[in-house]
């Protein structure tokens, strides 16, 4: 079924392979991430941003050419960021989230950790510098680090970390590429049109360590975590639900076999 997933076995020596998004779920919610990695019972998922994956890859093909050229992109000059798009052979296989990613094995917890970046660029200096491209349609576009998701900001992190860990010198500092869209034309006429902004973020991983410590602790635990328990978050509504769900088909079940 759609919503099965690759389950973590305990007794197994085997290395386990984490996504990137499930450490996500880890963070927000250690019940659901139990019930997605030991039963392979996920989440919802919700629906598929197709305008944004295009944004996405229309942006991987400008940021392209100037990787091909060794070239600053017009954005790096408009915002002072002295660097270039990083040319590797392995970007291809860097940005493919689904199959490979950029990965590392985290030898303490025995865990394969990857993620699929949207781009790297490079420094003078040889530091790479983690960067990543949203699409949105906001009144007020992003323009500051308090403006991003929580979500986004552990996303950089993870990247930072996961290059960190292949040996890289990964500047503190990410960013992230903003698409807004324009809504204010008169008329539609077949066009998009967005406004681009550059918004820097200084990441810190620190934290990433002792969440895969937790997390494996977690899996290798045959009790069910208590409802709503998150790393550093708060309540969780997918938990709720489920909960409030189950008391109501409870009651119905129970009367209708009166």
């Amino acid at each position: 079924m759609a919503w099965k997933s690759k389950t973590f076995d305990p007794k197994s020596s085997e290395p386990f392979t984490l996504s990137r998004s499930k450490i996500d779920t880890f963070t927000e919610c250690r019940r659901c991430s139990y019930l997605d990695l030991r039963f392979g019972v996920k989440r919802p998922s919700g629906p598929s941003f197709t305008l944004n994956n295009a944004v996405d890859e229309l942006f991987k093909k400008e940021f392209d050419v100037h990787r091909a050229n060794g070239t600053k992109h017009p954005l790096s000059e408009k915002y002072g960021v002295d660097a270039v798009p990083f040319k590797d052979d392995r970007l291809e296989e860097w940005r493919d989230a689904l199959r490979r990613g950029i990965k590392t094995h985290h030898e303490k917890t025995n865990l394969i950790i990857r993620g699929g970046i949207d781009d790297v660029w490079t420094t003078p200096s040889g530091e790479l510098i983690i960067v990543d491209y949203k699409a949105t349609s906001k009144k007020e576009a992003p323009t500051t680090a308090d403006d991003l998701y929580p979500s986004y900001k552990k996303q950089i992190e993870v990247y930072q970390w996961l290059f960190r860990q292949n040996g890289f010198e990964v500047s503190p500092t990410g960013y992230f590429v903003y698409a807004n869209g324009i809504t204010d034309r008169k008329a539609f006429d077949a066009k998009l049109e967005f406004d681009i902004n550059l918004v820097a973020y200084t990441g810190d991983d620190a934290w990433v360590e002792p969440m895969l410590g937790e997390l494996k602790e977690t899996l290798m635990s045959d009790e069910l975590p208590s409802v709503g328990t998150a790393f550093g978050g708060g309540p969780c509504d997918f938990c709720t639900y489920r909960e409030e769900a189950g008391k109501v088909l409870w009651k119905y079940q129970t009367k209708k076999k009166k």
